[in-house]
């Protein structure tokens, strides 16, 4: 089973995210659970949501408490919030972000990725200037990182799902599938 935690912030498209992650794993074959996590349910405000996958049917229902992987959706919360709690030693942490975070050592157990999702949502007109809406960039990012589920099933996804344009949703996902970059493990050593 591979269990996926994603953080982002209220409005940012965070369980979007999984919902749509669920919908492409599913056409990919898996059997699959989303759900969310509230606190302070309000625009801004921190959001957790999870994505829990395998080829065998899923009997597990609680929240996702050691993840194999991590997405965040705003690099802001890296320093607010653990994004690295109970996370298994080896998985991936995909950060929406321009750069690497600056405190590489933090992340040294885990493989890293980055792609600007903000930049390309905001390039492809997906929310407003000042508050992109990033969860197609980063569904696209995540199809790269963990290899999985094929970018073909992901742009279907979007375009089932999305309400609105989902073209230029489906651009963006390509986008950020395409921009992702990994911070080699010597870096995340240091």
């Amino acid at each position: 089973m591979l269990e996926i935690r994603f953080h982002g912030r209220g409005g940012q498209g965070t369980v979007v995210a999984t919902i749509l992650m669920s919908k492409a794993f599913f056409r990919a074959g898996y059997q699959v659970q989303s759900f969310p996590f509230f606190g302070v349910e309000r625009r801004g405000a921190p959001v957790e949501a999870y994505l829990r996958l395998d080829k065998a049917k899923i009997l597990l229902r609680t929240n996702v408490y050691t993840p194999d992987h991590v997405v965040i959706l705003d690099r802001t919360l890296i320093g607010t919030i653990d994004v690295t709690r109970g996370m298994k030693d080896g998985g991936t942490i995909l950060i929406n972000s321009p750069a690497p975070p600056p405190n590489l050592k933090a992340f040294s157990r885990f493989r890293l990725a980055f792609v600007d999702a903000s930049r390309i949502a905001q390039n492809n007109q997906i929310g407003s200037r000042t508050h992109p809406i990033v969860n197609t960039s980063m569904m696209g990012a995540i199809s790269r990182v963990l290899g999985m589920p094929p970018l073909d099933d992901v742009i279907a996804a979007i375009r089932e799902e999305v309400p609105g344009d989902a073209e230029r949703n489906a651009t963006a996902a390509r986008e950020a599938f395409e921009a992702v970059q990994f911070v080699e493990p010597a870096r995340s050593a240091a």
